[in-house]
């Protein structure tokens, strides 16, 4: 494949392209990103040493560079990650998400649409839209999961956002005929995702000795999927996934976020006692002191609209497509750990 990543710089996007070079080193690789707050051009700079591997600083936005990008460079594939994908910073201002998740899916699909369906005719060719099921809407405690049948029901502009690309997509595919695909993952979690997110936000708040956040009760339940687990999925999805199909992409791991703080802390603890050379990294975070950082853990107003759970069925995809989890989450949480204490765990900005 000669794939086009969009959002290659954010979270998803720069594992992907790591995934993707380890399990498909022969396959050249165009990662385009606008590089706004969560995109951080150094994520990718060991990608760089590739020489299969291109980055273009560019918007999704930008149909001409998409056109010339796709003509130029001969993509086949694209798998689209950008996005604006924080629902507190969707509250606070929805005309970005409109703008990227909505406008920005668009412009890529008239792009493709014009030089693979019109201009240059490419027989073999996929886009594949990353969702989440958020656009689902919220879980009652007994409810079953989310299927790939789930009516839309998104409760936030982000996932309304996110829904809209979604349909977008599929009209493209039964409209004019361009080969899609679709995933809908649930909360991914790992190695370079921004600290706006929860298991970020808490492991380097502790490392700061700074308040834990916990909306309301914390009693919200996510389904948990550690990101190169999503990525072996959306690999699957490209190689053996029938066009015009929608794939949900889950984990199996439904936790609350009040059991995920205190499993973070726990392994914390553990991490500092079993290395004391931490403490002379991390001066401020309250393990140097033989404090358990569970003692940051501060209740706050819950947001508005906060969906109670989330939970995939993942049945299509495990029995069509033969997609299994490598990891289990406390795996992954500790993994991901392990990254944030070895690498800078700080914002990029």
């Amino acid at each position: 494949m000669n794939l086009l990543i969009t959002g290659a710089a954010g979270f998803i996007g720069t594992n992907f392209v790591y995934y993707w070079l380890k399990n498909h080193p022969a396959d050249p690789i165009i990662a385009l990103d606008a590089l706004t707050y969560a995109g951080n051009r150094d994520n990718l700079r060991q990608a760089e040493a590739s020489p299969n591997f291109e980055f273009v600083h560019g918007n999704i936005l930008d149909q001409s560079l998409v056109e010339t990008l796709l003509s130029t460079r001969n993509i086949d594939t694209i798998v689209h990650f950008a996005a604006e994908s924080h629902v507190d910073r969707s509250i606070q201002g929805p005309d970005a998400f409109i703008e990227t998740n909505i406008v920005g899916t668009h412009t890529l699909l008239k792009a493709v649409k014009n030089i693979w369906l019109n201009k240059y005719p490419q027989p073999r060719h996929r886009f594949h839209h990353i969702s989440t099921d958020e656009v689902y809407g919220s879980l009652k405690p007994d409810d079953p999961p989310f299927s790939e049948n789930t009516p839309y029901a998104p409760n936030s502009p982000y996932a309304a956002s996110k829904a809209a690309s979604d349909h977008l997509v599929r009209a493209y595919h039964k409209t004019f005929g361009l080969e899609t695909t679709i995933s809908n993952c649930s909360n991914n979690f790992g190695p370079f995702q921004f600290p706006e997110k929860l298991i970020p936000l808490m492991i380097t708040n502790i490392l700061a000795g700074k308040p834990i956040p916990v909306y309301g009760d914390g009693q919200q339940i996510r389904d948990w999927l550690y990101v190169d687990d999503h990525n072996q999925g959306v690999d699957l999805i490209l190689k053996k996934g029938r066009s015009g199909q929608v794939y949900n992409i889950g984990g199996n791991n439904e936790q609350t976020n009040l059991d995920i703080i205190h499993m973070v802390c726990d392994l914390m603890n553990n991490a500092f006692t079993a290395d004391p050379g931490l403490a002379a990294q991390y001066p401020d975070c309250p393990c140097t002191r033989s404090i358990h950082p569970s003692t940051l853990i501060t209740h706050v107003t819950d947001r508005k609209g906060h969906d109670r759970r989330y939970a995939i069925n993942a049945t299509k995809i495990q029995t069509q497509l033969a997609f299994t989890p490598e990891h289990t989450f406390n795996q992954g949480l500790q993994k991901t750990l392990n990254w944030y204490l070895t690498k800078d765990p700080g914002p990029r900005i």
